[in-house]
């Protein structure tokens, strides 16, 4: 095998091609025996039914010419004639039999071979269904089948009764199979001509089309392709690059750090990125013991901060530690990660008015509420809403400064900067901008709720690239769009295009880094379990459930401590066995909401260990503060199930960090099915987390699951999470945005890397910026 499972030159082609060939063969063959045989069924059909129309002229015929004579005799009682008439009508070699039968259904006469089994009352009652005027079928009796009419006798003083004629049908059916038979012979000649003349055609354009592909790929490139072989010729000149990736990266072919970079500098020429983020991925904080780094609780630093790791550029964030202003320079900039120094994180300043406007105001008490379906209503001031245009301005003039080119790639994070694509744009029309969604996209009618709708549709759409999380989000976002903007929707390639920019709707569902380095230097799985409980003041053997969030009204959590309730209820066996520990990093907490939430979440929790617990024993452990990530990572190993509960979320990176950090391939996830995540991890248990009941008993059925069917689902869960980590992810967006690039470069947007280098780097770029350049 070559390259990415790509076949190796040598047999495997030829065989390849001669199997598809063989298939084209049969297909063809198999179709051409089912239409012979068909048409043969319709032809043979038809036969049958132009003799039916043959035998019922020939009894009616038979039955006119003798009418008169039958009718005198029969209304004179002289029954002798009508015998006669009769036995004159069967002297035809296809007429079998004939019977007179009156109006009640009894036999008058009948000659010697009629059948006996053709009654008259069973005749005269199939009449009465013609209204009495004829009727004709086909019947069985001994010996065969037959072809029986009953004929009406009478004038226009009444119907004294109906002559019954029957014929034979041996002939009609000889007639048929003999019609079949050829017709059978002739379609098989035709369509044995017709395989033939297209196996004929087929090869000899076969020919003419690989001679013509191979002298346009022995390297023609400069010559004029022709029309049709232009889109051939662009896919196969991407999987040229794509297999030149793939011999290129690492051996494994696994998605890293290392293959991530190789990408970049491959597609990108070691373009640096700018990202735009309201999270930063590091937070210095002042403690009585000095400047303490927090890594924040936060999904996107999760999946973003080893992308910056491998990439290196810039990371733009609102500076929010309150030890942030003394740790960077004069110009807001810090490298980080401490000890590694890998890419620049450049904080903004906000003054609280323009935190609690654009950030708690806009942003968390407008936009969250209106993206998630947990039944909260947005809260949408006009004051908030200048402040978010106003920081929203703010991030995309400082991006533009972090930019050290006129044609930057820029990264826009979340729902914080609705605006920044199009500012920035405004600015550095030659930017490839890639904006990224991380939470959900509500649909048309929910979204038109937003009274600045059409200003955030707009503003999202100064974005070369828009990711979500979900193929719906997508289809929503583009619904929204073509309901509430001017602009040309292009289905079948999930792209908006207004006036001169083209922006691409795309799924891309994040993912976390592989392997987590937060595992670095973690005790076994066996430590970490006794380790906790240690803590926790819990006995070695007790099973341990676990729930690690911000404290959101999103994530469930209330739903989940209900959960555990009800499991406590309907399972007695577990109380004084099991404890369920909720990490609560406190969130948001300017924001009314998320203070009832807490109070709600603490008082739940309260209730159900009073109801529950004792002196030794609290069934809900809740730890309601910020966790660094190893802390999270050792309660993740020492679990027996960890539920994600969230009543709609764009990922959840929780439920794959937990997969992750089980190393030791136990331990079982619950998953709510309103999370992207579980449209990828189908081996964890889903479940509605508005259904109690099916929640309490999926907790059961986790605390229960055999070790070996805990394996074999967190294998699987495993190598997907693996594969499908967060450098994968990061690379699919590169490698569009430098397509994207490509095209635009050939349209005249951009211009060539040196070119760009002329202006002086990045200090001449950003005062250039300064300037409105």
């Amino acid at each position: 095998m070559g390259v990415g499972g790509v076949p190796a030159p040598g047999g495997s082609p030829l065989k390849a091609l001669i199997r598809m060939r063989l298939r084209f063969l049969l297909a063809l063959l198999t179709g051409l025996a089912l239409l012979t045989w068909g048409a043969s069924l319709a032809v043979t059909s038809t036969a049958r039914a132009w003799s039916d129309r043959e035998l019922a002229l020939r009894a009616q015929l038979a039955a006119d010419s003798t009418r008169r004579a039958i009718l005198a005799s029969w209304r004179a009682g002289d029954h002798a004639p009508v015998r006669d008439v009769l036995a004159d009508m069967s002297r035809d070699e296809r007429i079998m039999g004939a019977a007179a039968c009156a109006a009640d259904g009894r036999r008058v006469v009948s000659t010697a071979e009629y059948p006996v089994s053709l009654a008259c009352a069973g005749l005269a009652r199939r009449l009465e269904t013609t209204a009495g005027h004829r009727w004709h079928g086909v019947e069985t009796v001994p010996g065969g089948n037959v072809h029986v009419s009953a004929l009406p006798v009478g004038d226009e003083e009444g119907t004294v009764g109906f002559v019954v004629v029957v014929q034979d049908m041996t002939f009609a059916e000889r007639r048929e199979a003999w019609i079949g038979r050829v017709l059978l012979f002739a379609f098989a000649i035709l369509s044995a001509a017709a395989a033939l003349v297209t196996m004929l055609a087929q090869r000899l354009s076969w020919r003419g089309w690989t001679a013509e592909l191979r002298r346009l790929l022995d390297g023609a490139r400069d010559r004029e392709e022709p029309t049709e072989f232009q889109p051939l010729m662009q896919d196969v000149r991407a999987l040229v690059d794509r297999l030149g990736d793939a011999q290129a990266e690492v051996p494994s072919g696994s998605w890293s750090a290392a293959r991530l970079r190789n990408v970049l500098h491959r597609h990108l020429r070691d373009e640096r990125l700018v990202v735009v983020a309201n999270r930063e991925p590091y937070i210095h904080e002042r403690t009585e013991s000095g400047i303490r780094l927090v890594h924040p609780a936060s999904g996107l630093v999760t999946a973003l901060e080893p992308v910056m790791r491998a990439c290196s550029g810039v990371w733009v964030a609102h500076g929010s530690g309150s030890a942030d202003r003394i740790t960077a320079d004069a110009h807001g900039e810090i490298r980080v990660p401490p000890g590694e120094e890998s890419y620049v994180l450049h904080r903004v300043w906000l003054t609280r008015e323009e935190e609690k406007g654009y950030y708690y105001g806009f942003a968390n008490e407008g936009l969250w509420p209106l993206c998630h379906i947990a039944y909260t209503r947005p809260a949408f001031r006009h004051a908030d809403w200048e402040q978010y245009r106003k920081v929203n301005q703010r991030f995309a003039e400082a991006a533009c400064e972090a930019a050290d080119s006129e044609d930057p790639v820029v990264l826009v994070q979340d729902y914080h900067f609705a605006l920044v694509p199009r500012l920035v744009r405004e600015r550095l029309p030659r930017a490839t901008i890639l904006s990224f969604w991380h939470i959900p996209w509500p649909n048309a009618e929910q979204f038109g709720v937003c009274p600045w709708r059409d200003e955030l549709l707009d503003g999202m759409l100064g974005s070369s690239i828009l990711g979500f999380q979900t193929q719906r989000h997508c289809q929503n976002f583009i619904d929204g769009v073509d309901r509430y903007l001017e602009a040309r929707i292009d289905r079948e390639n999930a792209a908006v295009v207004q006036g001169p920019g083209t922006t691409l709707v795309r799924p891309y569902p994040i993912s976390i880094e592989w392997p987590a380095r937060w595992m670095d230097g973690l005790p076994p799985v066996d430590e970490c379990r006794r380790a906790v409980r240690a803590e926790l003041g819990l006995d070695p053997g007790t099973l341990l459930g676990l729930g690690v969030d911000r404290l959101d009204y999103t994530k469930g959590i209330e739903e989940r401590l209900l959960a555990v309730e009800r499991l406590l209820e309907r399972y007695p066996r577990y109380r004084e066995r099991f404890v369920f520990v909720q990490i609560a990093a406190p969130s948001r907490t300017e924001i009314e909401r998320y203070r009832q939430l807490s109070e709600r979440v603490h008082g739940i929790a309260e209730r159900i260990n009073s109801r529950f617990g004792g002196p030794r024993y609290r069934p809900v452990i809740l730890l309601p503060t910020h966790h660094e990530p190893p802390s999270v990572f050792r309660h993740y190993r020492a679990a027996d199930f960890c539920y994600v509960s969230s009543l709609d979320d764009g990922m959840n990176l929780v439920a794959k960090e937990f997969v992750a950090a089980r190393d030791d391939e136990a331990g079982v996830l619950v998953l709510s099915h309103f999370t992207g995540a579980a449209r990828e991890l189908a081996q964890a248990l889903v479940v509605n987390p508005y259904d109690i009941e099916q929640a309490s008993a999926a907790l059961a059925t986790a605390l229960e699951m055999p070790p070996r069917e805990q394996r074999e689902r967190m294998r699987a869960m495993r190598a997907l999470v693996s594969e499908f980590n967060v450098y994968r992810w990061a690379g699919r967006i590169l490698v569009d945005a430098a397509r994207v690039r490509g095209r635009e470069r050939l349209n005249g947007r951009l211009m060539p890397r040196a070119a760009a280098a002329g202006n002086g780097g990045r200090a001449a770029w950003a005062a250039a910026s300064r300037r409105g350049a």
